[in-house]
């Protein structure tokens, strides 16, 4: 373990398992000597959490939906009794209906397209707005995951990739918003990786072999290697970056097809 981040506090929220993006960016962090407070949505993730956790000495581990205010607020007060401070947040959230993931997008259900944005893209506005409390003047730092499907149309991400442009915008006001409070906002846009979220989509498996042959380093990425980009958007280093998304992604997104 390093001591780059060493007495610095920070919570994830959207770790599932062991695959997870989420789970990438806390070992990162965790390495370099940050004292973690993690979020599972529901029972049935609970246990899954908990024992990923239990590597992390230290760590919180809270129930939140974000679907729900009062747990979000509860959540802030447990880390403001516990911690007294926060200096990172990453969030690693991302929801759609698995029938909204796949056919035209224009079969899209109001249901499904809400549901989509209040889950992937409004959580991180109400997340940030209780966050600032505890992260104002410490030069924070906060991190969502996006994927470039919010500036492509991707076969199949259809309303997801309407939340992740939504996302996006949002980190670009509240950078814009938080940045003379300290706190600075940025997107990590992460190539496809086989995580619980993306069994939700269609024909995910022919996406990730079609991006290894495309990509210029000719494979698809790593959640360590989010975990790592993720680690540089939390420290020192990108003390100047605010309102970007950074690409992780073999290089995928400057290619034509």
């Amino acid at each position: 373990m390093n001591t780059l981040l060493e007495g610095k506090t920070g919570i994830i929220f959207g770790v599932a398992n062991k695959r997870s993006i989420a789970w990438g960016c806390a070992k990162s962090l965790a390495q370099a000597g940050m004292r973690l407070a993690f979020t599972y949505v529901d029972e049935r993730l609970e246990k899954s959490v908990r024992d990923l956790v239990a590597e992390i000495p230290g760590s919180l581990v809270l129930p939140c939906d974000v679907t729900k205010p009062e747990e979000i607020d509860e959540v802030f007060e447990t880390v403001r009794e516990e911690f007294g401070y926060l200096d990172t947040v990453v969030h690693a959230i991302a929801f759609a209906k698995r029938d909204e993931l796949q056919g035209d997008f224009f079969n899209t259900t109001k249901d499904g397209y809400m549901l989509a944005h209040e889950v992937s893209a409004y959580s991180l506005t109400a997340i940030s707005r209780r966050a600032l409390p505890l992260m104002e003047g410490r030069e924070g730092s906060i991190v969502t995951l996006t994927y470039l499907g919010s500036e492509r149309v991707v076969p199949n991400y259809n309303v997801m990739g309407i939340a992740k442009a939504a996302l996006e915008a949002s980190v670009r006001y509240l950078a814009a918003d938080l940045g003379p409070r300290g706190i600075r906002v940025n997107a990590i846009s992460a190539g496809p990786i086989r995580t619980l979220a993306a069994s939700g989509v269609k024909d995910f498996a022919d996406m990730t072999s079609h991006i290894a042959d495309i990509a210029p380093l000719r494979r698809n990425v790593t959640s360590e290697e989010v975990g790592d980009c993720c680690l540089f958007l939390c420290g020192p280093h990108s003390r100047g970056i605010t309102g970007t998304t950074i690409f992780v992604d073999a290089g995928f997104h400057i290619m034509g097809g």
